[in-house]
């Protein structure tokens, strides 16, 4: 009768523990991405002249204030360059870093990943598609970057896409594949709800719902 009497407790108080992890777990993940994100930002600061950065001023740092830093040179920097002067500005250092081996081709590179996912008018991770992955037999979530360029079609003999497939639970890192456009699934999930089906390992679904709910 004791054991009979003992069992609902224990598993009402493992009921309690895991609730209690599902409560604080994505609070804890959270706060400290945060923290992290601010940390790092908040490193901005030493390009700063010492004798004004707040601990020299008020003799305490003040967390974030990286944050309002960089935002700030964000927007002045997009006032100054947006008028026709400062695009003007902007081609004549572009064509003269151009001409630095190696520094030029990152430069190019890297500014044309930033315009293609930050353009209004990119296509790049706004579409959702599933692909075979990571075998023939599997299907996967993946983000259309493009299409694929022009040797690789022409070899290949099919129209061809270019799919960014990420990694579970860190969408940051993942695979470039190259896929036929017939095989490309399109979904109607949007780009946030597939990032969040991601990182929560499937167990959350579009619009934040628990998958199978």
């Amino acid at each position: 009768m004791e054991r009979r009497e003992q069992r609902p407790f224990w598993r009402r108080l493992n009921g309690y523990l895991v609730t209690g992890l599902l409560v604080w777990v994505p609070i804890t993940v959270t706060v400290s991405v945060v923290r992290l994100l601010v940390s790092f930002v908040d490193k901005s600061l030493v390009l700063v002249p010492r004798s004004l950065r707040p601990e020299e001023l008020l003799g305490f740092p003040i967390p974030g204030l990286g944050i309002i830093v960089v935002l700030a040179v964000l927007l002045l920097t997009g006032v100054l360059f947006a008028n026709l002067l400062g695009q003007r500005f902007v081609g004549f250092w572009e064509k003269q870093l151009g001409r630095i081996p190696f520094l030029g081709s990152i430069y190019r590179g890297s500014k044309q990943v930033t315009e293609t996912l930050l353009s209004p008018g990119g296509k790049s991770f706004r579409q959702v598609v599933l692909v075979r992955w990571p075998h023939h037999d599997a299907r996967t979530i993946a983000f259309v970057t493009g299409d694929a360029p022009e040797e690789l079609r022409q070899k290949g003999g099919e129209d061809l896409l270019l799919v960014f497939v990420p990694t579970t639970p860190n969408p940051t890192s993942g695979f470039l594949t190259v896929v036929p456009r017939a095989d490309a699934i399109p979904l109607e999930m949007s780009v946030e709800d597939a990032f969040r089906t991601i990182v929560s390992l499937g167990v959350v679904g579009p619009e934040g719902k628990r998958a199978g709910g």
